[in-house]
């Protein structure tokens, strides 16, 4: 006899739906598998229609209930006839994969398989990869940047690291331009700092999706890249699988989220943090008259640190007044003195490594600002960096102007300035030849990633095409790279990084 479990189903709309039995419907689930994290929850996504809701249960082939796992409430979606079955773990047995289907409105779903264990035991993800598991309440994702869902996050382990147990959290969306895509990158907030994947204990993380990126690893090669230089901080990260309340979603990478800590951007609390980016979105910002940038007014600065609610308009205006006496430097009759010029506000190293990491790499941002980060500690001088934000790096040459030319950034914001100081050139090519030896082992570095993530591309490209990123800029790939195989798409990345390298070679 199948038992069925009755349940007060919590809508949107309203407290409570009534159990009331309908017609037998069709019961349409969204996914045919489903991984649940040992001790952890999991939704399943369906569809009823031609009925009530009334009473809901998981019944397994054999006509009985399962007892690994529980049905523990359902939720009613948005869209009409859409809801969120939620089931979790029953702790009583180690490593499984059940068949089940769900019986709702009179009528039963096709079966799905609810997997949990041990590693090495059949999963619905087995990339060797740490599989990332986020279940949100009532299956709910994040409808704008600006709205939180509570979440319980957890880790699976795989190439080397190690499980994470479950641990509460608010899961928002994030990004520009990666917003608008389907696939949507997020940001993790605990409730408490965690260390995640080896990485240093924080509250704030995120999961960048790389929609356009046919290579799945352009920000993993720039962090990489960025790491062999002098620069105070490269943000840290890892390449997972994301499993969002049930459903894997593709390839993503975990990554430390640019901001002040002793464990990341290390400034007093008397320092400052700043964007420049052209998106202008930021709370406590404005538009420094000096140097270039798409904006004929000039440079568009704002502070990401102090926070806006902790920014009073004094230290607003301190830190205003600090990067104009610095541009005032800059662009002053005696700008390339050592004592005087602008090596008395900025730290000259920083500003040549950030330049040759983005050179380096074919990044165009610091001609066109987004994403670029300057910091200052308490005393100190303006320091450039930290990288972030590399997903459309290393395209394919001849897909500009710039990138046929060789050099992409040599008159971008305040670089055009600093390259009319002979010193500061002959500094960024001793630099870059100091650093040559290390940057010609990038390429292996790109192997050991090409093998790594190829059995995950062959499953985010089954659900994911990068091509669609046309419709967002005038129907013209961005990458380059968007209709070729994951292996081609790294091949070309290897051959145009080595490019980068012999332009430069001939170039600085």
């Amino acid at each position: 006899m199948v038992l069925l479990i009755c349940l007060s189903l919590v809508s949107c709309r309203r407290d409570r739906i009534d159990v009331v039995p309908g017609p037998i419907g069709r019961v349409t689930l969204a996914a045919s598998a489903v991984d649940l994290p040992v001790g952890g929850s999991a939704v399943i996504e369906f569809q009823l229609a031609g009925a009530e809701l009334g009473e809901v249960s998981l019944r397994l082939r054999d006509g009985g209930e399962p007892q690994e796992f529980r049905l523990t409430g359902v939720s009613e979606g948005v869209s009409p006839g859409v809801f969120f079955a939620n089931i979790s773990d029953s702790g009583v047995s180690g490593a499984y994969s059940r068949e089940v289907c769900l019986v709702a409105g009179g009528a039963a779903s096709d079966y799905i398989c609810v997997n949990c264990g041990q590693p090495g035991f059949p999963r619905a993800v087995d990339t060797g990869l740490p599989v990332v598991f986020v279940t949100t309440d009532g299956g709910r994702t994040p409808e704008s940047k600006g709205m939180a869902v509570d979440a319980v996050f957890s880790v699976r382990g795989g190439g080397g690291c190690g499980d994470m147990s479950p641990h509460s959290c608010s899961l928002r969306g994030r990004g520009n331009t990666s917003w608008r895509w389907e696939k949507k990158p997020y940001r993790v907030e605990f409730r408490d700092r965690v260390p995640v994947l080896g990485m240093p204990s924080h509250g704030h993380w995120v999961l960048l999706a790389g929609f356009s990126d046919r290579t799945m690893m352009r920000n993993l090669v720039a962090m990489r890249v960025s790491s062999l230089t002098s620069l105070r901080w490269t943000p840290r990260c890892v390449p997972v699988e994301l499993v969002l309340n049930g459903r894997h979603v593709g390839n993503y990478l975990l990554t430390e989220q640019v901001e002040v800590d002793p464990c990341r951007v290390d400034v007093s609390a008397e320092g400052f943090l700043l964007e420049l980016d052209f998106h202008f979105d930021n709370e406590r910002q404005w538009m420094d008259p000096h140097g270039l940038s798409r904006y004929s007014v000039g440079i568009p600065f704002a502070v990401r640190y102090p926070a806006p609610d902790e920014l009073s308009a004094e230290a607003f205006e301190s830190v205003k007044q600090y990067v104009a006496a610095a541009a005032d430097a800059l662009y002053s009759e005696g700008f390339a003195d050592p004592d005087s010029g602008y090596a008395r506000w900025l730290d000259v190293d920083s500003f040549v490594d950030y330049w040759l990491v983005f050179e380096i790499l074919g990044n165009p941002e610091l001609s066109n600002p987004a994403s670029v980060f300057f910091h200052k500690d308490a005393g100190g001088k303006l320091v450039a960096g930290p990288c972030w934000d590399f997903d459309c790096c290393l395209r394919q040459l001849g897909t500009s102007v710039q990138d046929l030319a060789g050099i992409l950034n040599r008159y971008g914001i305040w670089y055009m300035r600093l390259f009319r100081d002979p010193a500061f050139g002959r500094r960024v090519r001793e630099r870059f030849l100091e650093l040559l030896p290390a940057l010609e082992s990038v390429p292996d570095y790109i192997e050991q990633c090409r093998q790594l993530l190829a059995a995950s591309a062959e499953l985010n490209f089954a659900m994911w095409n990068p091509a669609e990123d046309r419709w967002q800029n005038k129907g013209l790939l961005i990458n380059g790279d968007e209709l070729l195989g994951f292996g081609d798409a790294v091949a070309q990345l290897r051959e145009v990084y080595l490019q980068r390298l012999e332009l430069l070679k001939k170039n600085i």
